[in-house]
């Protein structure tokens, strides 16, 4: 396969992940800002942090104003990040490979695009409908999802796409755990009750699991255990196992290294190590290991300079 074909699909899948993350998170975000009541004291800051290149001062003067951060999040292209932005590229490398993807995978994403490109949105997002056209675009991410594991052939195509997606999704927990623990300092010992943690468990889809699997009171620590311990990029590492295989240029040793090292870092964790370490350091090293191995893939398979 040629590299230019395998990083477009590669970014395809990464870009569409980042889409469906940022869209949670914009759910959670809008949904608990009419809870007024609560402790945690909700408001846009995480995800205008996380989805923009804001400066503190602007991200402050933005933050709580619902119609202008979604406006902002979602449909101005002056901020790169943006929903539309991520989903014109996601579409840019898709249109490049055409004969790569499947009919129905390129029409979704083709309908998303146009979603997100609708005249309307913006009056929309500064609506009462701001909820309906936020579901609309999660239910359409769904749809990709779907489309993509039940009509893609399962060849090199196939693991370029999901090595991206589980790289991306991986990525994106650290990010938005770096953010939430970074509000207490990263003292896991400055006990938060479950109302704080709610926005970063359901923007991680994890609420309802957590309740059922946690019981006793120590947020901080249980969310922790959660998030970073009971993921893994088992599924990546099997993605990037056959691309090797298929594919053995020089350098794959050094990516598997690259590889070995952020998986294990992650998957033979545990809290006490963590503590040791410091959690922001910790978080800090897998986010340098993550962008290590993409940038080392990206120098061998997609013959970046």
């Amino acid at each position: 396969m040629l590299s230019r074909i395998a990083d477009s699909l590669y970014w395809l899948h990464r870009y569409m992940e980042r889409a469906d993350g940022m869209l949670r998170l914009l759910k959670t975000s809008y949904i608990l800002s009419f809870d007024k009541v609560q402790a945690s004291g909700i408001t846009w800051q995480t995800a205008l942090e996380v989805f923009t290149t804001l400066k503190p001062e602007e991200i402050e003067l933005l933050k709580e104003n619902d119609a202008a951060s979604l406006k902002y999040l979602v449909a101005d292209t002056k901020n790169t990040n943006s929903l539309r932005c991520i989903i014109t590229r996601a579409r840019e490398n898709a249109r490049g490979v055409q004969d790569q993807v499947t009919k129905e995978v390129w029409e979704q994403v083709n309908h998303i695009y146009h979603m997100v490109n609708h005249p309307l949105l913006e009056e929309k997002l500064t609506s009462a409908d701001a909820i309906v056209v936020i579901d609309a675009l999660i239910a359409s991410s769904d749809q990709f999802c779907g489309i993509a594991d039940s009509t893609m052939p399962r060849g090199q195509g196939w693991n370029y796409m999901n090595l991206g997606k589980y790289s991306e999704r991986c990525l994106l927990t650290v990010e938005l755990v770096f953010n939430f623990y970074k509000k207490i300092n990263f003292n896991m010992q400055n006990e938060q009750d479950i109302l704080f943690w709610r926005s970063l468990l359901l923007s991680l889809s994890g609420y309802e699991l957590h309740l059922k699997n946690y019981n006793n009171q120590d947020h901080n620590y249980n969310v922790a255990k959660q998030v970073l311990l009971y993921y893994s990029l088992e599924r990546a590492n099997k993605y990037l196992a056959e691309i090797t295989t298929a594919n053995p240029v020089d350098g794959i040793i050094e990516l598997k290294n690259s590889f070995g090292r952020l998986n294990s870092q992650i998957k033979y964790a545990d809290l006490s190590t963590i503590n040791q370490l410091g959690l922001e350091t910790y978080l800090k090293n897998v986010r340098f290991e993550l962008n290590a191995f993409d940038g080392l893939l990206g120098q061998i398979y997609f013959s970046y300079s």
